[in-house]
């Protein structure tokens, strides 16, 4: 039997080559590529995959969202997210999002091929570095107003523009982000959002 295989990335060279590796298995064909996150429903819709391999950052839509809006519109399509940032809050996302399989892309051609066809059969597919890390790592300490605040820290905009555009109070944005600083353990707002960035905690 022919896995089916729907892939999702916004680099068009990555993707060809990983459609070019993958083709060459005998068990599995390529029937769709999409480079945007919002175009994978409608893929999947269209070409019924067995597996959709799906890249974290992409245009229009992460990822782990397409992941959750395929788990929803096309239950029978397994996810196995394959990216570059091999981050542990973004591997505990990927798995509540539906998900199946996470690794990153510097995997083997034959351990990738390999993945497919796991995750095709119903297993668990997670790169192992990455597995012992989301263990070491935990879940963000973070509330949630304390995520949406240090997220919109990250274009560098002054205090008045994250209150405005989160509707509240300065002071309010102030001790959010004086919070997160204590919580990430980040001496400037800069370098807290750098480390929730590298946990996958926004």
């Amino acid at each position: 039997m022919t896995i089916r295989l729907l892939l999702a990335d916004d680099q068009a060279l990555v993707r060809g080559a990983l459609a070019a590796l993958l083709d060459l298995e005998s068990d599995l064909t390529v029937v769709a590529e999409v480079g945007r996150g919002d175009e994978v429903v409608a893929a999947a819709l269209e070409h019924q995959p067995d597996v959709a391999l799906l890249d974290v950052e992409m245009p229009g839509m992460d990822g782990i969202a397409a992941a959750a809006a395929l788990r929803d519109a096309v239950p029978t399509t397994r996810v196995l997210i394959v990216t570059t940032f091999g981050r542990p809050g973004y591997l505990r996302k990927a798995l509540r999002a539906g998900a199946t399989g996470f690794v990153v892309k510097d995997t083997p051609a034959r351990q990738l091929a390999d993945a497919v066809r796991r995750v095709h059969a119903g297993l668990r597919v997670v790169d192992p570095t990455l597995a012992a890390d989301s263990l070491i790592s935990g879940e963000s300490p973070l509330t949630e107003r304390e995520t949406q605040v240090l997220r919109a820290a990250q274009t560098g905009a002054p205090v008045a523009t994250i209150a405005a555009e989160l509707f509240l109070t300065a002071g309010t944005v102030r001790n959010h982000l004086s919070s997160a600083m204590g919580k990430t353990g980040g001496t400037t707002r800069g370098e807290s959002v750098r480390i929730a960035n590298s946990n996958g905690w926004l």
